[in-house]
């Protein structure tokens, strides 16, 4: 019902309602999951596949190695936004501690506006180096290598995204996102 009246205020020209946000932020996050969950099952499928028909017949796939690493490079720029959203990247967290409460806010400014920049920046390289390797072929599919590298400018976008999206919450509470498929305290415990 709520992803509805999202749709409906979207529909009305309310662009930028809480519930519309709401609405693009479930579905977004959805996207991000099912596209990673599909590679990663593509990648083991392959990987599998390769590992059999190499013990059984001594035969392989001569393109499985080269499509499996150019998933998994997909893989880690397309799960950088999750990973941010839910803090699960490495960070050094002593300083905040340590500071007054309004000088651990300005420092998480400081901190938002690296991580925005650096986004950004990524975008920016990231289509540059596209631009460069467009004419450049994988040795075993024959593809430009600038479908392999849309991964780092589209995946650095997707992780822009994500951190729009948590950002006043970071920034006013030191909190990042959470739901019932991730606990970011349990797993920065392990």
């Amino acid at each position: 019902m709520h992803a509805l009246d999202g749709l409906r205020e979207l529909r009305a020209g309310r662009f930028y309602s809480p519930r519309v946000m709401k609405t693009f932020e479930k579905y977004f996050l959805a996207f991000n999951r099912w596209a990673l969950i599909a590679l990663l099952a593509a990648m083991s499928v392959i990987i599998f596949t390769n590992v059999v028909l190499r013990y059984t017949t001594s035969q392989s796939i001569e393109w499985a190695e080269e499509v499996a690493r150019h998933m998994m490079i997909w893989l880690t720029f397309i799960g950088c936004g999750p990973v941010l959203r839910y803090g699960g990247h490495i960070a050094i967290d002593n300083l905040q501690d340590a500071l007054p409460s309004r000088a651990a806010q300005a420092l998480r400014v400081v901190i938002a506006l690296l991580i925005t920049g650096f986004c950004i920046f990524s975008v920016w390289f990231g289509l540059e180096y596209m631009d460069r390797t467009q004419f450049q072929s994988t040795p075993a599919t024959q593809i430009s290598f600038a479908w392999i590298y849309m991964a780092l400018p589209l995946g650095m976008a997707m992780t822009l995204i994500h951190w729009l999206l948590i950002i006043r919450s970071y920034i006013a509470r030191r909190e990042f996102a959470s739901d019932a498929h991730f606990d970011a305290t349990a797993s920065a415990s392990l």
